[in-house]
């Protein structure tokens, strides 16, 4: 399978906000992360997806500098965050994980506490952030009364204040509701259309296809893939399920070209309401582009094909190709 990626020595875009160039971390003499090279443009949604032990959380703490990197080179809108790291960090609002609130504060109390943490923070930046965020009919309330989704809009507001050009977001949507999740989505994607670029890393991956601009696959501390979540399905192999008249023919004559390969029924990701209905059914994974041919092959070889469909891999089918198999976290 073809993969969209980097190259290490890639010149980076004009408009890259975040820069990633071969950064490596060992820690304990054990290497996390592996010489990882990606960036994140200008307005853009940027997925990080890895199961669990890939290295998200370690690349995270390098972003935002509460670890070092062991060596490579870290830029956010320009600034090496190794050297410049007050600079860098500037430019960046960060939330790990479930932002952090005082439940006995209002909205509005929450933000003025942070606030007095960066310069230049005044009312009128609190009233803004929290309108950005949808939560200005409610910011004077207790945040005890608040829903989590509601709570994760105060964090972001939170991490809005200083004018970041960089969102980091950690798995923002745990324990949100499907309503939650979709609110979230609609956000995010309005922040983006605003010019703010976003790193988001979750492990629903059906929320990173619908989300993301683009995405980085990480597994085992390596970047497998980055690229539009289109990019990285279409250079992947699709599936081809064929139903042919004279089934044994038909496998005999797949069998025998290169380049497509016989799934066995356990081994492959489809839906199975996809296949309902289809007896006798072959899967191949095989580009789309050679079936025109097969088919012509087939029919000059006395093969009546009953029916051929092409499906291409979800984002999810293709992590679990990708990482063969290993769970998200």
């Amino acid at each position: 399978m073809q993969l969209a990626k980097q190259e290490a020595g890639q010149s980076a875009p004009q408009d890259a906000v975040l820069l990633v160039r071969n950064v490596k971390k060992q820690i304990g003499g054990k290497p996390i992360i592996k010489d990882v090279t990606f960036d994140v443009r200008a307005g853009e949604i940027f997925g990080f997806l890895g199961p669990n032990g890939a290295g998200k959380t370690t690349m995270i703490r390098m972003l935002v500098d509460l670890i070092k990197p062991s060596s490579g080179e870290i830029r956010i809108c320009g600034e090496d965050i190794s050297r410049h790291p007050e600079a860098a960090l500037r430019q960046v609002g960060c939330i790990v994980e479930n932002p952090e609130a005082y439940s006995y504060l209002t909205g509005w109390e929450n933000l003025e506490h942070f606030a007095r943490m960066q310069r230049g923070i005044d009312n009128e930046r609190i009233r803004e952030v929290a309108a950005i965020v949808g939560l200005d009919d409610r910011i004077h309330d207790k945040v005890k009364t608040y829903s989590l989704g509601m709570r994760q809009r105060l964090g972001i507001a939170q991490a809005l204040l200083g004018r970041p050009k960089l969102l980091i977001l950690d798995e923002p949507t745990n324990g949100l509701d499907p309503k939650g999740i979709k609110e979230l989505r609609e956000f995010v994607r309005m922040l983006a259309n605003q010019g703010l670029s976003l790193f988001i890393s979750s492990h629903l991956l059906s929320e990173i296809q619908l989300m993301c601009d683009r995405v980085a696959i990480i597994s085992h501390g390596k970047v497998l893939a980055v690229g539009t979540v289109e990019e990285l399905i279409h250079d992947a192999d699709n599936y081809v399920v064929w139903q042919f008249e004279q089934p044994e023919e038909g496998r005999r004559l797949l069998a025998g070209e290169g380049g497509v390969e016989l799934v066995q029924e356990h081994e492959h990701r489809i839906d199975e309401s996809l296949l309902a209905g289809m007896k006798e059914a072959l899967i191949t994974a095989m580009s789309p582009d050679r079936i025109s041919s097969l088919v012509e092959k087939a029919v000059r070889a006395g093969i009546g094909i009953v029916s051929v469909h092409s499906i291409a891999p979800t984002l999810e089918q293709l992590f679990l190709r990708m990482t063969e198999g290993e769970s998200i976290g």
